[in-house]
């Protein structure tokens, strides 16, 4: 093999001491190839250059080699969700070793996000979809099985569903901030909510209430977006209606910082005024004065699952519920006693 020559499949086979179907197979994700072989053949194919032509593969098997996530946000708040992106890179953890392609779409959920999937699967431009942010009677189910191409769902639908789900239990880091701030004598906590048609909007909105109950705290629950705009808004209906709360247990970062922001605005001093807590352990918490106590998820590791099981999906492995590890509670300085009278 020359300088100016590409590797093929049958170098990479021959440096690997494989065969060119084991080859095809680790590139292609596939199920069949030990951990260790798989590794061996893609650090040989690394270290050779080799890059599979998606024409020829695609042509040749009648794949796409490509997959699609489409977000039913708006992009603006889809832009300022630190989940998206680190979510991302998790499937192009996956992706960029298997020769795979993420095509990602944002579209407005109802008609134009319907057409959005019937237009991906008529120009075969994808073979499976990751299904994001599961709606309450979720219409997409039904209309990607009934496209017939594979997929995987962030969490588990409350409809029929022959799809693998991948999920966290958001309740559980809901419950971890809730104690938190019991256990430091708070009594009265809001909980700023994301929309109740997005399910684990609503199960981190009744792991809230069901938490607040069991350790005695008066509570309240103002519904979002999920947006910062909104996460700012809701928490000056909180602090304007008087009887404040101690604590605010937000439902992502993104509203947690603006709430601390609009709080220090008041002159409120957190957390002697008010203590905060948010969800996703955002990097930009950390850096925040005070620093954010902020339930953690593993966003890019939920990705990289996501990226195995549709590639699985797309083999024909049948279905399965993977439960990942669950949230853990980052305890920072946003937290501390409720202020005393």
């Amino acid at each position: 093999m020359t300088n100016d020559t590409r590797p093929t499949i049958a170098d990479v086979a021959r440096r690997a001491g494989v065969s060119k179907g084991l080859v095809s197979f680790a590139l292609n994700g596939r199920a069949g190839v030990a951990p260790d072989t798989r590794d061996r053949i893609l650090s040989v194919a690394a270290d050779m250059g080799f890059s599979p032509s998606l024409r020829a593969r695609s042509l040749s098997v009648g794949r796409a080699f490509a997959c699609g996530l489409v977000i039913g946000r708006s992009p603006d708040v889809i832009a300022a969700d630190p989940f998206f992106p680190s979510f991302i890179a998790g499937v192009e953890d996956e992706f960029s070793v298997s020769g795979q392609v993420l095509v990602l779409a944002a579209a407005t959920p109802g008609r134009q996000e319907e057409e959005t999937y019937r237009g991906l699967v008529a120009d075969r431009r994808v073979d499976g979809v990751i299904l994001s942010d599961l709606r309450a009677d979720d219409a997409r189910v039904p209309l990607v099985a009934s496209l017939g191409i594979a997929a995987v769902t962030l969490g588990v639908p409350d409809v029929d569903s022959p799809f693998t789900s991948v999920s966290i239990d958001d309740g559980a880091g809901i419950r971890l901030a809730v104690d938190h701030l019991a256990d430091l004598g708070h009594t009265d906590v809001a909980h700023v909510a994301g929309p109740a048609t997005m399910l684990h909007g609503r199960t981190r909105t009744a792991a809230f209430e069901a938490a607040a109950a069991a350790r005695g705290i008066r509570s309240r629950v103002v519904a979002t977006d999920f947006s910062a705009a909104d996460g700012a808004r809701a928490t000056d209906a909180l602090l304007d209606a008087g009887n404040l709360p101690t604590a605010i247990v937000y439902s992502n970062d993104n509203m947690a910082i603006a709430g601390l922001g609009r709080a220090q605005r008041r002159g409120l001093v957190v957390p002697r005024d008010l203590s905060i807590t948010g969800f996703d352990d955002a990097e930009i918490g950390r850096h925040l004065f005070p620093a954010l106590t902020s339930v953690a998820t593993d966003a890019r590791g939920w990705g990289a699952a996501a990226a195995r099981a549709l590639l699985a999906a797309t083999t024909g492995a049948a279905s399965e519920a993977l439960m990942l590890p669950d949230p853990r509670l980052i305890v920072r300085a946003s937290t501390g006693a409720p202020p005393t009278a």
